[in-house]
């Protein structure tokens, strides 16, 4: 064989080869940078706010009390949600005069979920990453 011809050849398995592990490495290893690293319990207490309890009655003229836990994404945001408990009791109250006793008792994650997207609306300092409902009086 010749000579330019295997240089040719040697030159294109080590380009695709270069190629092929670039491509693997930015698309398909997973890097410290991309992955999600779950907070520690430390951390989530750090970013979180926990409302005061809220009673109001509901649809159906039930009572309900409830306590929330809102876990921010940093410091700022957990100084903005301190701040916005007023909009969060009025998120709350709205949405529960629209759910019965029966709705509390199997729809309390939507609840959770629309809490949250609603606060998140407000926020200009971070966002709220969870809503938990840590106290629940159904009455």
């Amino acid at each position: 064989m010749n000579a330019k011809l295997i240089i040719i050849i040697l030159s294109v398995v080590i380009i695709l080869g270069a190629g092929g592990y670039a491509a693997w490495s930015f698309f398909i290893s997973p890097t410290s940078e991309t992955e999600a690293k779950e907070p520690s319990a430390t951390e989530l207490a750090e970013h979180s706010v926990t409302t005061d309890e809220l009673t109001t009655n509901l649809k159906d003229g039930s009572i309900v009390r409830l306590q929330f836990q809102l876990i921010t994404d940093g410091e700022k945001a957990k100084e903005e949600v301190t701040a916005r408990q007023f909009q969060l009791k009025n998120i709350v109250i709205k949405e529960l005069t629209e759910m019965n006793k029966e709705d509390i008792e199997t729809g309390l994650t939507e609840l959770e979920e629309n809490l949250k997207k609603k606060l998140n609306e407000d926020m200009q300092e971070g966002k709220i990453d969870d809503v938990y409902t840590i106290n629940k009086v159904l009455q």
